[in-house]
């Protein structure tokens, strides 16, 4: 057996025991998360134009509409953790949703003493 065959045949074993997670939940969360790496705000953008997860989070628009302007990694951190598990925020999930709130103080902290210096 020849080394490209035996690539091949291995390959083939490699797809065929692939387990899809969903059809397009990995692809959209590669894609969000490149997204958040440059702008919680364009990440949220991202989650609106393409999924109904902030439908599903919150229960109106106004929420993701007021985080989306003032506090974008907690409404990010919120609407992620909601998705993930049982479709509510428990238990370490709130952590995240701090730290989300944290980093969101962080942002305004740090806007205010660059403005003094």
């Amino acid at each position: 057996m020849s080394f490209s065959s035996y690539f091949q045949a291995t390959e083939a074993v490699k797809r065929a025991e692939r387990v899809p997670a969903s059809r397009y939940g990995l692809r959209i969360g590669c894609f969000i998360a490149l997204f958040a790496l440059i702008s919680p705000r364009l990440a949220l953008f991202a989650l609106w134009l393409f999924s109904d997860l902030l439908s599903r989070a919150f229960d109106s628009w106004l929420i993701p509409f007021l985080g989306f302007f003032l506090l974008p990694w907690t409404t990010l951190a919120y609407a992620v953790m909601w998705s993930t598990g049982s479709d509510a925020v428990t238990g370490f999930e709130w952590f995240i949703v701090i730290l989300g709130f944290v980093v969101d103080l962080g942002a305004y902290a740090g806007r205010g003493k660059a403005r003094r210096d």
